[in-house]
């Protein structure tokens, strides 16, 4: 008899198994393999009760079809899958920068795929990239569907989550706490003096990073005992220029005593400056404003923007390097592995009052 929690005691960590072949799926049915193959060709001659029962044991087991099966001898593809949340985007931009460069002269190229911040459409992606069998696949974030996990625990591959530090990583994580790099800001500037600290960011938990920033800005300032924090969510992520200069005419509305507004990101702060601007207030005399990520537009706008500097390109370039590592049989540890990867506060102009 079938054990119905077989799935679960043999979930095996993405990298360490074995790939899930279509003999297991159909031992686990009942069928024989060539039953499993027909049902995935929606073939007249399986049943819809044995279609069913076959698609939802591939759900179950996180079994992905390999188009690839029987087109390549030497079984290798020759590309490393990369999901990031935004094509327009300059940290991510840098990110998979990051990936290629370090992928140069490894023989393997990188395709990319956008989730657009979404679950459903990063399970589907990962879908689509798994069924082309890639040699191991980077993700942005530690946010996944429950049968995205799935898929990726069964799929025999080096899987590497980025800029974040997951509560139950997959198998590889390259990243930091956003939560504390927010910490680390707001206490940068408590330090230089200011107490009443406003937040701008999105109004859904899509954005994880994004959330997690937000929590960190909250706790700080409680713990600082400068709260409670006046937070303010606008926007879907990613929050745009535009929505960042609306978001901070409704802080103010609501707090107009505020000294000092914290932003989800670069492009929400250069935003919310240039509206300040319209609104004739001076950025940061009346006041002061910080973004997130260190866009190339923080250093070069005026006032320019105080932020955080995470690596985006060695975000990318350590992920790389560590999924060669696992594939090549090289690292010294097994199993999971978690590199910390560094970030920094950079002060600039929009919170430098001497600098009026």
């Amino acid at each position: 008899m079938k054990n119905e929690d077989e799935p679960k005691d043999k979930r095996l960590k993405g990298g360490d198994a074995q790939k899930l072949t279509m003999a297991e799926v159909a031992k686990y049915v009942g069928v024989s393999a060539m039953t499993v193959s027909r049902a995935f060709r929606q073939d007249a001659s399986v049943s819809e009760e044995t279609r069913k029962r076959i698609m939802e044991a591939v759900d179950a087991l996180g079994y992905v079809l390999d188009l690839s099966a029987g087109s390549l001898s030497s079984r290798r593809s020759g590309f490393i899958a990369a999901l990031v949340p935004s094509i327009n985007n300059s940290n991510f931009s840098d990110t998979a920068r990051g990936i290629t460069d370090a992928l140069e002269d490894t023989g393997l190229q990188l395709l990319l795929g956008y989730t657009d911040y979404s679950a459903e459409k990063e399970e589907k992606l990962i879908e689509a990239m798994l069924r082309r069998r890639p040699e191991g696949i980077i993700l942005t974030g530690g946010s996944h569907t429950d049968r995205a996990r799935r898929m990726l625990d069964k799929a025999g591959i080096p899987v590497v989550e980025t800029w974040e530090i997951p509560e139950e990583p997959i198998n590889h994580v390259v990243g930091f706490s956003n939560s504390e790099a927010m910490s680390l800001l707001v206490r940068a500037l408590a330090s230089q003096g200011y107490r009443r600290f406003g937040y701008i960011g999105g109004t859904t938990a899509r954005d994880t990073r994004g959330s997690q920033r937000r929590s960190g800005f909250l706790r700080t300032v409680e713990e600082l005992g400068l709260g409670p924090g006046r937070a303010i969510s606008f926007g879907v992520p990613p929050i745009s220029m535009e929505q960042g200069g609306q978001a901070i005419v409704s802080l103010l509305e609501r707090w107009p005593d505020t000294e000092v507004v914290l932003c989800v990101s670069d492009l929400s702060a250069f935003g919310a400056i240039m509206e300040c601007k319209r609104r004739g207030m001076r950025v940061p005399g009346d006041i002061a404003i910080a973004g997130f990520g260190d866009y190339e537009i923080s250093s070069i706008c005026h006032p320019s923007i105080t932020t955080i500097n995470v690596d985006c390109y060695g975000i990318g370039r350590q992920a790389a390097a560590r999924l060669l590592d696992a594939l090549q049989g090289s690292g010294e540890t097994t199993g999971d592995e978690i590199t910390l990867t560094g970030y920094r506060v950079v002060l600039r102009e929009s919170t430098d009052r001497s600098a009026q």
